[in-house]
């Protein structure tokens, strides 16, 4: 077994597609007609990826999602939709969502996203348990970040940049390198859609917004060697 998914949608017919195919792959799947459910099917079992509808009846996905998010859960997101205007996708990115496709679309192409974001989370496994800089400490154990022990609420990908640009201090990270090792090859994420999340970050982090520096026609750093505690 690959994995466990949770389909959530509430057209019927989608949902037995994406279920037949899923399944055919390998791969455990749950069904979710409504946000509501989908929420009580998450809390009652883990998965290890969620293909999300956004325009849905009743709580819509991305209300969902921001729930998901501020419940501390990292399971990875793909938001299926037929909206496809930047900012939706913009909006989809910035609530922790790992990838977005459009509606209608190809079998072919909703299972090779799945493997490539369930493999793209694999990857990401930082060298460290805790790193340290002043009153700032980010917990790969508990996937918490706090400033002065009081929690700052990121969402997965703020998270996973932070954790990057940790890793690699004080080497610049490229635009290109974040999207490949955060969204991979995903052809509809922008270079946009790093700095949107570096604004979000540095906005979080309030007086440790410095850290994160920008150099102009490279990318971003922190400007600081930060300690590491194994």
């Amino acid at each position: 077994m690959q994995g466990k998914i949770l389909v959530v949608d509430d057209e019927k017919d989608i949902c037995d597609i994406l279920q037949f195919n899923l399944e055919n792959e390998g791969f455990e799947v749950d069904v979710a007609y409504s946000g509501e459910e989908a929420l009580q099917k998450l809390a009652d079992s883990s998965h290890s990826l969620v293909i999300l509808d956004v325009m849905m009846e009743g709580m819509s996905g991305f209300k969902m999602a921001e729930k998901v998010r501020k419940e501390g859960n990292p399971v990875p997101i793909i938001f299926l939709t037929a909206k496809n205007a930047e900012n939706d996708m913009l909006k989809g990115f910035s609530l922790g969502g790992d990838d977005y496709i459009t509606k209608p679309f190809s079998v072919k192409e909703v299972l090779a996203r799945v493997g490539a974001v369930l493999k793209r989370t694999k990857m990401i496994q930082p060298s460290f348990r805790k790193w340290v800089y002043g009153d700032l400490v980010i917990d790969m154990i508990s996937n918490r970040v706090t400033i002065r022990d009081e929690e700052v609420p990121f969402t997965k990908k703020e998270f996973e940049i932070l954790v990057l640009l940790a890793q690699s201090a004080p080497h610049i990270l490229t635009r290109a390198e974040i999207l490949n090792k955060v969204w991979s090859d995903n052809e509809f994420v922008l270079d946009r859609t790093v700095d949107v999340h570096i604004t979000r970050l540095r906005k979080k982090l309030g007086d440790y917004a410095s850290l994160i520096q920008n150099r102009s026609g490279f990318g971003y750093y922190l400007n600081t060697d930060l300690k590491v505690e194994k």
